[in-house]
């Protein structure tokens, strides 16, 4: 057996809680293999709504196993709320989720870290969510990190005070020593959420992959955020802290590259960012307003008012490049249901130079996104049950981007409940 991998394609917000949601009942296992709390994957069915930071996207289907992988660095304090809050509406997460015992922990004084390395950037911040992701990251590259496996030691108490002497020793150095009285509430709160997390069973994860795979399960591995934002090939420096893209699951699960199979490639039908960092495609007018407010494109986790443009396809067939995409799927075209004309940037004109291929860097003062003009559907999508019912001007905007994209769309969302998505035959 082979892993499939469902990732975003955009700058994140693409819609992979839903369709990871939508897709589970076809796999034994859902693994979640990098970022942090900052992820927002949010899920509505039965007339509710939840929003999933931590915890894999397939946690409310019928018994599946849900693994954190080791690639994820984790706040036990946020997966403690998290945890509960799922097993009040009637969820038993002990008997389906495992936690990867190299997974990173998030420790209280990386939020301050955090915190104070994004004021000491000025006018240069990329617009962190605060959670103290990018500090955990850097102390697992620099050989500092506590891992969840240290929580089973004998000399875990040790080894936190060490790590934490060390932060606030960064903190001095930044002008930020904290409130003491705050800190040890955050840290009381903190270790107990530790009791929380050893009542779950903390495993090998690589091991547990490769052993059900040998076994014949099925495995759907789930990202968090989007290509743009990998922080090797998105739009650094206003990027996250870890690697985004499908390889992202070999090194965040301990899957061998010869073991991916379909790669799910989740986009929206428009654009969206949040926070710092350049959008050649952004739209500062009235339809961009439009967009957003159509779109509820607000943050899942911080409620930050999402940037909006119209679909970049030149970023978007890198990210279906370095990814090795195989299926794409299209969320949120009901969003554009009401618009006489519909615009996609084909290429990019960089002083004067038209490129179709993404850039090393994009400037959004050098950028120019060249556009083509589709006419809009001008119809209400949000009922119909089949590809059947799509009106031809929908239909043909599909097969635009499919042919721009040299990519299947095999799946379309035309609402935020798990039964407006429509699966399209080929």
């Amino acid at each position: 057996m082979k892993v499939d991998v469902l990732l975003g394609l955009q700058w994140g917000d693409e819609g992979k809680g839903k369709v990871v949601d939508v897709l589970t009942p076809r796999y034994d296992i859902v693994a979640r293999f990098q970022g942090g709390p900052n992820a927002g994957h949010t899920l509505e069915f039965e007339g509710k709504k939840y929003v999933l930071r931590s915890i894999p996207s397939g946690i409310f289907q019928s018994g599946q196993i849900n693994v954190i992988g080791n690639g994820v660095v984790l706040d036990p304090v946020l997966f403690a709320e998290e945890a509960k809050a799922l097993e009040a509406s009637g969820n038993k997460l002990t008997d389906v989720l495992k936690i990867s015992k190299k997974a990173h922990l998030i420790m209280p004084t990386h939020r301050l870290l955090d915190a104070a390395n994004e004021k000491a950037k000025g006018k240069g911040k990329i617009g962190t969510t605060g959670k103290g992701i990018g500090p955990t990251y850097t102390d697992k590259i620099s050989r500092n990190g506590l891992r969840v496996g240290d929580i089973l030691s004998d000399d875990f108490n040790a080894k936190y005070s060490a790590a934490k002497e060390r932060h606030l020793e960064q903190l001095h150095a930044l002008g930020a020593d904290p409130d003491t009285e705050a800190l040890a509430e955050n840290e009381r709160k903190w270790m107990d959420a530790l009791d929380y997390m050893r009542t779950f069973e903390l495993i090998d994860s690589e091991h547990f992959i490769n052993k059900v795979l040998n076994a014949g399960k099925s495995v759907l591995c789930e990202g968090a955020q989007g290509t743009m934002l990998d922080v090797d090939f998105g739009s650094y420096p206003f990027v996250t802290s870890s690697n985004t893209v499908c390889a992202g699951a070999c090194t965040g699960l301990g899957v061998a590259p010869r073991k991916i199979g379909e790669v799910f490639g989740i986009f929206k039908a428009y654009c969206t960012r949040v926070g710092s960092g350049p959008f050649p495609t952004e739209l500062f007018d009235e339809t961009g307003k439009t967009i957003r407010d159509l779109g509820h494109e607000y943050g899942a986790v911080t409620g930050r008012e999402r940037r909006c443009g119209w679909i970049d396809l030149v970023a978007l067939r890198y990210a279906i490049m370095v990814n090795g995409v195989t299926q794409l799927i299209m969320m949120k075209s009901d969003v554009l249901d009401g618009f006489d004309e519909i615009k996609a940037c084909t290429a990019y004109d960089i002083d004067g130079t038209v490129t179709r291929d993404f850039p090393y860097t994009i400037d959004d003062e050098k950028v120019k996104p060249v556009y083509v003009s589709l006419p809009g559907w001008k119809t209400d999508m949000t009922k119909m049950k089949s590809e059947a019912e799509f009106p031809q001007k929908f239909v043909d905007y599909i097969k635009f981007l499919e042919q721009e994209l040299e990519t299947p769309i095999t799946i379309v969302s035309i609402g935020p409940d798990r039964k407006q998505t429509i699966e399209r035959t080929h």
